[in-house]
This record gives C-alpha cells, structure tokens and sequence, in this order.
C-alpha cells in the first residue's frame, strides 16, 4: 500500500462511503471517529427523522437488531435450529411425497432435512462441550493467578512466554496457559481476548447441543418487536451502533479506515473513505430480513462498498437478500464478502450469503469473495493461505491477508490481533474503496476485475486449507492470486469508465467475468 499511495501522489481524491455490515463499532475509537460516515441530513439526538428516510437519528448508521425502546440483540440462535423448529411439525414424522411438490416445496423440504440432519449431529457427536467448559474454567483460574503474578490485567502471550514463574501455582498457570495459546497461534494476542474469544466459542457450542432438544429463544422477536416474515415491515431499530459486543466490526472498520499517518496504532488500507456503521449480526446467525435491509440501507444513503465478514450455513428467505443484493448491483455498489473459516471448499459447501442468486442461478457481477492468505515466513504459519480458510475455484475470488491482522478493538482507544476471513474481506473493501476514491468513475465490475488480475500469482504450491495436500492458489480460487495494492492501483490508472473502449493490456490476464 504504501508503494501504491507512491504511485497516486499528488493525485485529487474523492471520498468513498464504505457500509460495515457487521456487530456494531466503537464510533468513540481514536482511530475511527474522524472517519466516521456522518448522515448530513440527520440532527443527531433530536428524536426525528430528519431525513425522512425511515430511521429516526440515524447519524452514523443504523442498528437493525435493536428495540425502539433502545435495548439491543445481543446474542441469538443459529440458522439450522430455526430452521429445523420452524417445519418440524409440518414434516417430522409425515409421509412426505416429494414427487408431488413444486420446486418451492422441495426447496424447502431439502433445507429442512439438512438442517434436522445438522441439528442432531451437534447434538449427538462432534464438540464436548463439558470438557470445552473445564478448559474455560481452568483458563480462567490460570489466568487470575497470571494477572497477580505477572503484575498486570493484560498481558500478551509473548509477554507471558518470557515471564519466568518463580511460585509452583504460577509455573503451572503459566504452562497450561501458555500451551492453549501456541496451540491456537495466539501467541500475539492478549489474555482478555483469549478469554474472551474461549467463552464466546464454548456458549455456541453449548447452544448448538441445546438445541435438538429446545427450541430456539426468540432473542430478536421479543426486542425488535417486528414481523419478521415481512420484508416490507423495514422501519424497525435503533440508532445505537455501539451496542452488543462491538468488537469484532471495530477491529473491521479500522482494517478498512483507521486514519492513516496520525501516529496512533495503526493505519486503514484506504485514506479518503467514511465508515457507515450498520449493525445486523449478533452473536449467533443473523437473520435474513435484517441483512437485506442492511444492505439496501447502506445503497440509498451512498454507500459504494460494502463489508459483510459474517455467514451462516442456511438460508430460508435467500430471495430477499438476493432482490438487495441486485438492487445494490442496479445501483454501482460493490459487495465484499468474507469466504468464512471452516477449511471447506464452498464450491460444494453451502456458505449464506453468496452471490448465486437463486431464482435465476445468475452470478451477481458486484460481488467479490475473499479467502484468508497467511504470512509463510512466521513460524506458525507454513503456507500462503490461512489453515482455516475457506476456498473454492468457483466461488471465492481472491484471497487476502487474514492472519494476526492488528486493528483497532473497542473500549480505552487499544489494539490488537484478530484474524479470519473476517479481517481478508476488509483488507479487499479498503483496496476497493482506495481504487475508487481516485478513480470514482469506475464500476463494481472494473474494480472487481482490477482487484482480481492485479493480484500476485504465487510461484510455489500451498496447502489447501484443513489438509496437508499441496495446490496451486489457482485451484483454490479464481484468480489464483493473493491482493496486490500497488499492482491494482496501477491497473486501475489504465482503465475508462464503463462505455468507452478498455484498453488491451488490462485485458491480457485473468478471467473473463
């Protein structure tokens, strides 16, 4: 990036609104509150709608999982369970002749009998989940006596790697700690954010094998108050963008626009872009309605990208994402999705959204999926592509740095590592937003395009993710290339807007779209 803001000197910009669908953003962080999209026509706290655009204070953005009454969603059940409640008494059970159903009915059926089959597999096989409880609590306990011991409440597990242990409680803290954080390649991150992330991930698993038996709580029904089976019923919410657990969609937004070359902890990929915060995923899945009215919130008030690093394995009302994610294609905004991070090949492996749209089995031409690289030279990490990222030479486009990315994290202005295809997919937004802002003219098409022949073809083999198996990134995805800022920028210097002839040479490498 540097070299490629080298490149774009002296050159006049323009600011590019980039929507973070997402869990909420801390609109107080150092980093990211001069970069924050300001709705102009909205007079913030004055409880009208200025703007007469539906949403009442919408300053920064807009919560689609809070209440009018300014309680929020903060965690919700998963996609599969909801689903498999929802038709389980109309088929469970039922003599089911599937050659009588129309394609509806059968799309359906099929999705019910895969999320049932879902259901019960976490419930009767896979994680744990008692003994995923006693390496929290003993993570817990060892983490107490480490804080005394150490002299500190935070501390990371470089810091913890050369703290020598003298009392025998504190050795032993430090060896069962310190063992969890090498085994999960979170040597860089911080004792709060293991915690953190360990309770997180042990109370879905919990949920997940609650749910063959129960069924799920209506965790947004009874804060949001909306119908939810009515896409047109879309004036529900809140303005409070900060709510729930904001850190996973700050530690996004300053991969995309931490303001650059202030001296404070780090900088965005793109330096003349606002950060319109749109809250539409809890802990959990999120639902369907609230995605497409996210995005086609994010389209009407001039948004040119869109971030979503967020999926989910069912999709029951799919044709109201598909119709917001055409209207954003009818509109020159482009989408940018995170491949998700299950080491599976999504080619075959359903992974919600996606750009297929399911009416037509078109390919929405706005769209770019973004698969997690690593850093092959850090000790961890053996290959260009992230062991847990997803992949498909079909489906996902491009991959991205995702691997102990340092962003920006809420509360006290700090920073620390994350990594997922979650923080790829922004790296890619920002290059878009970055291209875009010195040359607006182009198309999601062009960008997509630029984005994906610029990206750097690797000379050696990689392994594909969740196996040992040595592949080109070519069979991996379609561009076979990881991002390359500085190769983009300059593709991007060649082209016209859409209507006046490309020149050949940004026409010579890559697929055609």
């Amino acid at each position: 990036m540097d070299k490629a803001y080298e490149f774009v000197k002296g050159k006049k910009t323009t600011t590019i609104v980039v929507a973070v669908i997402d869990a909420g953003i801390d609109t107080l962080h150092e980093d990211l509150k001069d970069v924050l999209w300001v709705n102009p026509k909205e007079i913030p706290g004055n409880g009208i709608d200025d703007d007469k655009n539906g949403y009442v204070d919408d300053v920064h953005g807009w919560n689609f999982i809070g209440g009018k009454d300014g309680r929020y969603v903060k965690e919700d059940s998963y996609e599969g369970i909801r689903v498999y409640y929802q038709f389980k008494d109309k088929y469970e059970g039922k003599t089911v002749d599937v050659a009588k159903f129309d394609q509806g009915q059968k799309d359906e059926y099929e999705m019910w009998l895969k999320a049932k089959e879902k259901v019960v597999g976490d419930a009767t096989g896979g994680v744990d989940t008692k003994m995923l409880q006693k390496v929290l609590e003993m993570s817990v306990k060892n983490d107490s006596i480490l804080k005394k011991a150490i002299g500190k409440d935070v501390y990371s597990g470089n810091d913890l790697d050369t703290f020598a242990a003298v009392a025998p409680d504190a050795a032993r803290a430090k060896a069962g700690f310190l063992y969890l954080l090498k085994a999960n390649n979170m040597m860089e991150s911080t004792n709060k954010e293991f915690i953190d992330g360990l309770t997180e991930y042990v109370t879905s698993e919990e949920r997940k094998k609650d749910g063959a038996t129960n069924p799920p709580k209506p965790y947004r029904a009874d804060i949001v108050k909306d119908n939810e089976m009515d896409i047109n019923d879309k004036y529900y919410g809140n303005a409070d963008v900060m709510s729930g657990n904001p850190f996973h969609g700050t530690h996004v937004a300053g991969i995309i626009a931490a303001k650059r070359n202030n001296g404070l902890g780090m900088d965005g990929v793109a330096d003349n872009v606002k950060i319109m915060a749109i809250r539409a995923v809890p802990d959990g899945d999120e639902h369907d309605k609230d995605i497409a009215l996210a995005i086609r919130y994010a389209v009407d008030n001039g948004a040119r990208v869109v971030n979503m690093s967020f999926g989910k394995s069912f999709s029951p009302e799919k044709k109201w994402v598909d119709d917001a994610v055409k209207y954003a294609e009818s509109k020159g905004v482009l989408l940018v999705h995170a491949a998700g991070n299950d080491a599976a090949n999504v080619d075959s492996v359903d992974n919600f959204p996606n750009p297929y749209l399911r009416a037509s089995g078109a390919r929405a031409t706005n769209w770019i999926t973004v698969g997690a690289s690593s850093d092959p030279s850090a000790e961890s990490f053996k290959s260009y592509t992230a062991s847990f990222s997803n992949y498909g030479k079909g489906t996902v486009d491009v991959f991205a740095p995702g691997t102990k990315i340092y962003s920006t994290i809420p509360g006290g202005n700090t920073y620390g590592n994350a990594q997922g295809t979650s923080m790829a997919s922004p790296v890619v937004a920002g290059l878009a937003a970055f291209i875009l802002s010195y040359y607006p003219d182009l198309t999601p098409q062009q960008v997509k395009m630029v984005i994906e022949q610029s990206a750097t073809k690797l000379p050696e083999q990689v392994k594909k993710p969740g196996s040992d198996d040595m592949v080109s990134l070519s069979d991996l995805c379609s561009s076979g290339g990881v991002v390359n800022g500085y190769e983009a920028i300059k593709l991007a210097s060649t082209l016209k807007p859409e209507g006046k002839k490309m020149p050949k040479s940004s026409l010579k490498k890559g697929k055609k779209d």
